[in-house]
Formats: C-alpha cells, sequence, structure tokens
C-alpha cells in the first residue's frame, strides 16, 4: 500500500498543500515547530480515525477558519483479484468458535479467501472476515519476505479518501470514500499505517492504555467488526458506569443495569478474543525482530508478550466461554462497583505483559533494551498487518530516527521494503544508504 498525494487545507499550521509522495522512502525536512508533525497527523488520520496528539478534532483546524479538509489518493494490492495462493504464519488449526472465528493453534492448513493463511490460533476454519486468524510456523513466506509475486504483476486498487472536520456549529465531521460520504468506521482501514514517534519508545514503562491503544489502532485497521465491538463497548461501559453511581444515590434501575452487564460482556468477550489473539501472532513478530536486532546490538536476551486480563494471563477461553465469565463477575459484584462508581472488570482494565527472560521489562529492562522491544513491537505490527491483508502498510516515522543510535537506525532502515514517510530536522545519513523524496517544510509551507 502506498500513500500517492496528499492534499490539506486549513490544518493545523497549513493553510494549503498539495504533496506528491514517492512509494520509496519521503522526508519532511525543516526545522522544529515548522509543521513537519502536522503533515503526518494528517495522513495518521486516515488510518486511525483520529489524532495521535489530540483527542480534540477542532483543536486541528487553522485559527480563524470554519473547518480543515484532507484529501488522499492510494494505492493498494487489490488480493479479490489475486488467484494465486498466498500463506502466512500458521500454528495448527483445529476448527472456529462459537462466533465462527477461528482461535489459535499451532501447524498450518489451507488458505483463506484471499488466498492467504492468516496468523492463527486454534482453528483451521476462517474468521467473520474470511480469513484464518493468528498462528505460527511459516507455511508460505519467510521472516520478513516480501509478497511472493513482484510488485509490478499484481493488480493494483486506487482510492481517494477524504476528512473533513468543523470547527463550529453541531456537524462535527465529514467523511468520504471515492467522493461518497461514509460512516467513519468505514474509513478506517481502508488507508492502513504504522505510526512510529517518540511516544511509542516508552511504551514498555507506559501505562496500560497506552498498550491497549496500540492493540485497539492495530485491530481496527484490521478488522472492522473489531471496531464496530470497541465502539459499542465503550459506549455500554459509559452506560452502565452512570447507572451504577445513580445505583450508589439511590436512584437507579438495578434491571437496566442488568442488561447493560449483558451487553458489556458480550463485548468484552470479543475484544479479549481478538486482543490475545492478536498477541500472541505479535509475540511471534517480536521476538524475531528483537533476535535480528540483537544481532546488531548485542541483546541476546529472550523478549515474550503476554495478554492480561481478569480472567487470566493469555487464558484460553473462547469467545463463548470468555462472555459466561464476564457475566459472572459483572453480575456477582454490583455493591462493589456500586461503591466504586466505575466497572472492575472488563477490556478497559486489560494490559500487554512484556518479559524480558522472564522478568518484567517495565521494572528490569535497561532504556536501550526498552526500546529495542518498542522497535521490534512496532515492526512486529506491520508483518501482521502484510499477513493479514496481503500488502504492505505505510509506515509514518514522527522524529524517531534522532531518538535511536545509529545502529538501531540501520537496523530499522533495512527491515522496511514499503513506503516509509518520516519527519526530520537534518537528511537521513549517508550511512543510511537510502534515496528519499525530500519535502521541505517551512511555516506551515512545503517545497
Amino acid at each position: 500500500m502506498t500513500a500517492d498525494r496528499i492534499v490539506l487545507r486549513d490544518f493545523r499550521n497549513i493553510e494549503s498543500a498539495d504533496i506528491a509522495l514517492s512509494p520509496g522512502v519521503n522526508v519532511f525536512l525543516g526545522n522544529n515547530a515548522q509543521g513537519k508533525t502536522n503533515l503526518l497527523e494528517s495522513l495518521y488520520l486516515f488510518a486511525a480515525g483520529r489524532s495521535h496528539r489530540t483527542s480534540h478534532e477542532r483543536d486541528m483546524v487553522r485559527f480563524g477558519q470554519p473547518y480543515f479538509e484532507l484529501s488522499l489518493e492510494t494505492s493498494a494490492v487489490d488480493v479479490t483479484r489475486i488467484g494465486r495462493s498466498r500463506t502466512g504464519y500458521v500454528q495448527s488449526a483445529v476448527g472456529t468458535n462459537d462466533s465462527g472465528r477461528a482461535e489459535y493453534t499451532q501447524s498450518a492448513a489451507g488458505t483463506s479467501d484471499g488466498g492467504r493463511a492468516g496468523y492463527v490460533q486454534s482453528a483451521a476454519g476462517t474468521n467473520d472476515s474470511g480469513r484464518a486468524e493468528y498462528t505460527q510456523s511459516a507455511a508460505g513466506t519467510n521472516d520478513g519476505a516480501q509478497a511472493e509475486f513482484p510488485r509490478s504483476d499484481l493488480p493494483i486498487r486506487r482510492r481517494e479518501l477524504g476528512f473533513k472536520v468543523f470547527a463550529v456549529g453541531t456537524r462535527k465531521r465529514e467523511c468520504k470514500k471515492n467522493g461518497v460520504v461514509v460512516p467513519l468506521t468505514e474509513l478506517i482501514g481502508a488507508f492502513r499505517a504504522v505510526l512510529f514517534c517518540p511516544e511509542h519508545l516508552s511504551i514498555v514503562k507506559s501505562g496500560p492504555s497506552e498498550r491497549r491503544s496500540f492493540l485497539d489502532i492495530a485491530l481496527c485497521q484490521l478488522k472492522p467488526v473489531y471496531l464496530k465491538s470497541l465502539s459499542r463497548h465503550n459506549r455500554i461501559l459509559k452506560q452502565r458506569n452512570a447507572l451504577l453511581k445513580q445505583l450508589a444515590d439511590g436512584n437507579g434501575d438495578s434491571e437496566l443495569l442488568e442488561v447493560a452487564s449483558d451487553q458489556l460482556a458480550r463485548e468484552a468477550a470479543h475484544i479479549f478474543t481478538a486482543r490475545r489473539n492478536y498477541v500472541r501472532a505479535l509475540d511471534i513478530e517480536m521476538k524475531r525482530f528483537f533476535s535480528d536486532l540483537g544481532e546488531v546490538t548485542g541483546e541476546s536476551e529472550q523478549p515474550s508478550l503476554v495478554y492480561h486480563s481478569s480472567l487470566g494471563d493469555d487464558c484460553e477461553l473462547d469467545e463463548s466461554g470468555a462472555y459466561k465469565y464476564y457475566l459472572e463477575r459483572l453480575s456477582a459484584n454490583t455493591a462493589r462497583e456500586e461503591a466504586a462508581g466505575a466497572t472492575l472488570y472488563g477490556s478497559h482494565k486489560d494490559d500487554i505483559i512484556i518479559r524480558l527472560d522472564g522478568r518484567d521489562a517495565r521494572l528490569y529492562a535497561s532504556q536501550g533494551q526498552q526500546r529495542s522491544l518498542a522497535l521490534s513491537m512496532k515492526l512486529g505490527e506491520g508483518q501482521i498487518s502484510r499477513v493479514e491483508t496481503g500488502d504492505e502498510p505505510v509506515y509514518l516515522f514522527d522524529d524517531v530516527l534522532s531518538e535511536l543510535d545509529p545502529r538501531r537506525q540501520l537496523f530499522l532502515l533495512s527491515k522496511l521494503r514499503s513506503q516509509v514517510i518520516m519527519t526530520a530536522c537534518t537528511p537521513p545519513s549517508e550511512e543510511a544508504k537510502i534515496k528519499a523524496n525530500i519535502i521541505n517544510v517551512s511555516q506551515g509551507k512545503t517545497y
């Protein structure tokens, strides 16, 4: 996948810009506070549906203007027109769960509708999107290998995406796909990107909410059904918390709370299984990248990722079993929750446990090791995106190279075979040996 052209109007400090991007490395080059990150942020909006810098969309409208408007032209491999089989990593397949989604296991079998066997976990079947879930054991392309045919031989699908946010009034946002107005949920996933910014380097020592956000952003781009489930979960959670506070004040409706508990348990169970399966797949990829990076940095420790939830660490329950567990917890502990004024069980409490040689990396990993872990996790995110969709994502780097030592810089750039769009105050070093499309940025203008 590539971003071919981005057009901006009244976005942050950028009055207008029309930028053609190359399929290789692109560098937004300029001094600090000139608008480089703003340009990267505009691209990320199409991938995640939200900014990585603010939760208030209207903050991104240029001061004094009624709205901002973005347009993005993209190209991607059209996997629906590929008849040849693709396989990813598999681990062993044994059927699907109650919701029809494959779980996780070992040893590969078969391909999906798109001709790929995705990452699988306890299943030979396919999931609700027609792809096998997640697994291990290479069955097709090898570690880090590109798609099996040359890019020039692949059918390409082109799209034009639009994103508009209004500064005032009740109308907030307008999204478009090929000129047709669509809800935000249909825009997310049409452009897939892996963002890596300095804040991500602290994902190991950050709080659980940052690691949950990491999972949610990655999964929402891959699975529309997950995005819808997460949206429902967050809405129901807010309603249930309000009901708990009302009950604590003596004026709530206990029957409504039962309904909310059932609905929340269903969404939490779906989110749990999707996140757990993703973390298992990410663990596979992260270990491989960390090992490769260790050959450069001299780090020989063994990392691991485990999904932690109120069901336990890396719990084996399927979605049906998780639903029953969550419902039991939510129904049996209402007195405790009323006292707390909040829901105490569910997906909003989950985390990724990151270990190095079996010890908690938050406590024992050095700063360099934590950066290697973060770098390996982001590269793993990109690899999973490639296997799941049959096409590489776009990599967005916000001043990350300056935060990495030369060894890690070279490793990062050597592992990327897709489009890269980065910000920098200085051009890439000669040691990087990359040819870049330089876009100079000064006071919100590009040239």
